[in-house]
């Protein structure tokens, strides 16, 4: 039998909105209400342009783009064994992060 996989050290807390726009102050000798303002307005760049074309990007740090989940339809399944009831379910559609290559070699 496989070992089970350990779980991962977190002993480190992520970064909180606050820290971030405190830390970016900083280092650009701006105030923390020019930095919240930058941080709200690339939020609703962001949000504007993932509706609009489907993909926005953050250079060096990630990409999101959206994906269209297909309905499913009702019926019964196998589920861990078991002939369960599934419900139908309309499309939808998902928005997915994913890391930038540049990102994923300096990590």
């Amino acid at each position: 039998m496989a070992p089970a996989m350990k779980a991962m050290k977190t002993s480190a807390k992520p970064m909180t909105k606050g820290a971030l726009v405190d830390a970016l102050a900083t280092a650009h000798e701006v105030k923390k209400s020019q930095c919240t303002k930058m941080m709200a307005t690339l939020a609703e760049v962001a949000t504007e342009q993932v509706k609009t074309a489907g993909v926005f990007t953050i250079p060096g740090v990630c990409r999101i783009k959206t994906r269209v989940k297909p309905a499913t339809k009702a019926g019964t399944r196998e589920m861990f064994g078991k002939m369960t009831v599934v419900k139908a379910k309309p499309a939808k559609t998902v928005v997915k992060a994913f890391p930038v290559a540049a990102l994923k070699k300096s990590i």
